[in-house]
């Protein structure tokens, strides 16, 4: 008797078409992770240089409270870089004259420091790229590094990295990450903006960008006052200038993609949980407008993920016991597999704690962005103006 009609008697017909959905889906999903697992190869030295090596840089602050803790805290490491040719450029939208002119004395220790003030009016509110434009326009360089005050660099090196970047492209893109605590719960808002960023990371180390992240990102200022760009798009939002603006231009011009430990920021947690979820909620309202190949493509994943899931759980279940032990085979090599490029991109991008929890925010996760993408229905008016 030859194998397959071994395997047709053995399985049957429902048997067959759970084994060949297993196989399929295992390949599927290992054919994702082979994707996101690409960043970690990538090297932005092998670009062409367009510019000089080490290029002045302005990096553009905007601060919407008045934040004591930034000032004394985060915006020394931001002064401290180890990186001549740069400035930083605060753009503080608020009324109290007291917190402004702290802000302006900090300039006796920090003479690159330049700051700009948006007089607030709770009538007209000024959104962040609001804010951003008159960065821009208060900047003395070229190339333009923007991130916001939630953040701090994970080192004395993180300009001088993403500066470049300004060397190989008209765009540049880094990684954020979140700070760390011993918690469960910040394991896996760690781990969902570690996998959230390789994905669009690895689609732009490969050709294909689609966005960077609010906290690290950058692009010429040439490039923003263009006749083609004219500054942000979608006005009427006040999201969106790291991921729909960059979808307008990324397309017609160069991007660099710096990915080091020592390239990436970290942000403060405000919250829990349910901040977590508040934030993704708000920043992800943009994601309705993003190509459809791009939002097939990770809803797909998520869906096979699923399917894979519960094929392999209905195999244990239904087939023969040797055909048992191959669904558990598959599921261990997926698992093996996964694991070993989820350390590799952890690594890559300086994340540590994640991998042996990884299996919880597997399972969990295509559940979460289902209940995400039933919160996305609902009307937001903090996204709006």
């Amino acid at each position: 008797m030859h194998i397959y009609e071994y395997i047709i008697t053995e399985l049957g017909a429902t048997g067959v078409a759970l084994a060949a959905a297993a196989v399929v889906l295992f390949f599927v999903q290992i054919i994702y992770y082979f994707r996101y697992g690409r960043l970690v190869g990538y090297k932005l030295h092998n670009r062409k240089p367009i510019r000089e090596a080490e290029p002045p840089l302005s990096l553009i602050v905007p601060m919407f409270s008045e934040d004591y803790g930034f000032v004394e805290e985060r915006l020394p490491l931001f002064m401290q870089q180890e990186y001549t040719h740069y400035e930083v450029v605060v753009v503080y939208v608020g009324q109290n004259s007291d917190f402004h002119e702290e802000l302006t004395r900090c300039r006796q220790h920090y003479p690159n420091l330049i700051i700009s003030r948006i007089h607030h009016d709770p009538r007209y509110p000024i959104s962040r790229k609001m804010a951003l434009n008159i960065g821009i326009k208060s900047a003395h360089y070229e190339c333009l590094l923007f991130t916001s005050t939630e953040v701090e660099p994970a080192s004395t090196h993180w300009l001088a990295l993403m500066a470049k970047g300004f060397a190989r492209g008209e765009i540049v893109v880094g990684y954020c990450g979140l700070e760390a605590h011993p918690s469960l719960q910040n394991r896996m808002m760690r781990t969902s903006r570690l996998m959230d960023s390789a994905d669009w990371i690895s689609r732009a180390t490969t050709g294909r960008p689609h966005r960077g992240i609010l906290h690290n990102f950058g692009f010429t200022k040439s490039l923003y006052f263009s006749p083609e760009v004219n500054g942000f798009n979608r006005l009427n939002m006040n999201i969106g200038e790291d991921d729909l603006f960059m979808q307008e231009i990324m397309p017609k011009h160069t991007v660099s993609v710096v990915l080091s430990p020592k390239a990436s920021v970290k942000q403060k947690l405000w919250g829990g949980i349910s901040w977590w979820i508040s934030q993704c909620i708000y920043y992800d309202a943009s994601r309705r407008h993003y190509p459809l190949s791009v939002r097939l493509s990770h809803g797909w994943e998520l869906i096979s993920r699923l399917l894979f899931f519960g094929v392999i759980a209905a195999s244990l279940i239904l087939l023969p016991d040797q055909f048992r032990i191959a669904a558990g085979v598959l599921l261990l090599l997926r698992y093996l597999f996964v694991i070993w490029e989820v350390r590799r991109m952890s690594r890559r991008l300086g994340e540590r704690g994640l991998v042996r929890f990884y299996f919880i925010y597997d399972l969990l996760s295509p559940f979460w962005s289902l209940a995400k993408s039933l919160l996305l229905l609902r009307h937001d008016d903090r996204v709006w103006r």
